[in-house]
């Protein structure tokens, strides 16, 4: 079972906040009343006798907390949020071990766990890299390259992707070679999704255009549905997409990664922080 971390902070937050809302309004009056009768029948001072009914441990962790927590649960719900990247299925854009950050407010403002969008500020464009709930598992975070819009007619066939009947443009720039500097058999080519945006992609001449299990472009061009979006990944040949599963819906949208922080690989030769894709901004 996976980790409900934004559940687990909003838990968090009503908790530490009614916890030292409690105390405001009922115990520490409480204590303040007791602790001036005992200086009034005892002769010491209130500050003497307030010594004596200090305020709980548990209301004290909560009132220290409770700021931090909230915080973090607005950044992290309404402004970025950090997540990393676990498979090659976006290189050469995005690196297993790479750490992106996310902007949060691109497509909209959404509750914490309900995920209902509440303030409208944008959509998804052609191009953008974005995070989302996998529509067959929403407990599982996937990032891919949106491709088509809602009403786009999608195509794809030897390798090349058409977008209501044009072909994108590719450029070959070679062989691949990874950071080890070791051959991987796939072929570089830059790819215009746009007219302002273009980003490499990896390609293996050697394997078909669908998987055996991703039927969904086979029979030829589809139509996105309204309010959904068809993604794929830079990695083509080694990437479960939208030509496997389908559509995102736009209710499933997390944000739109726009920035590299950190990359950290174990299987790197050397030292394994990347430091030179540090602050690479992710196009």
């Amino acid at each position: 079972m996976s980790f409900d971390f934004p559940t687990f902070l909003v838990a968090a937050t009503f908790l530490t906040g009614g916890i030292w809302l409690l105390d405001a309004l009922l115990w520490a009056p409480k204590r303040r009343r007791l602790a001036a009768a005992a200086a009034s029948g005892s002769g010491e001072s209130a500050q003497g006798a307030a010594m004596g009914y200090k305020e709980p441990v548990l209301v004290e962790y909560a009132r220290s907390f409770f700021p931090v927590i909230l915080i973090v649960l607005l950044l992290r719900s309404f402004v970025v949020e950090p997540f990393r990247i676990p498979s090659g299925s976006m290189m050469p854009t995005l690196l297993v071990g790479d750490f992106i950050l996310v902007n949060k407010f691109s497509y909209g403002l959404r509750l914490p766990v309900l995920n209902s969008k509440f303030v409208e500020l944008g959509e998804p464009e052609r191009g953008d890299v974005i995070v989302f709930r996998f529509p067959r598992d929403e407990s599982v975070d996937y990032i891919k390259r949106v491709i088509a819009l809602p009403g786009d007619q999608v195509y794809y066939r030897d390798k090349t992707i058409y977008v209501n009947g044009e072909p994108l443009g590719q450029i070959p720039l070679g062989d691949y070679i990874d950071d080890n500097g070791q051959p991987t058999g796939l072929i570089e080519v830059v790819e215009a999704v746009g007219d302002d945006l273009e980003h490499e992609i990896l390609i293996n001449p050697r394997t078909g255009d669908f998987p055996r299990s991703c039927g969904v472009l086979a029979r030829g061009p589809v139509t996105v549905p309204e309010d959904t979006y068809f993604v794929m990944g830079d990695n083509r040949d080694n990437s479960n997409d939208g030509r496997c599963w389908g559509f995102v819906p736009e209710e499933n949208l997390v944000g739109k990664a726009f920035a590299i922080w950190m990359s950290w690989d174990g299987n790197r030769d050397g030292f394994p922080i990347a430091f030179g894709r540090i602050g690479n901004v992710i196009h």
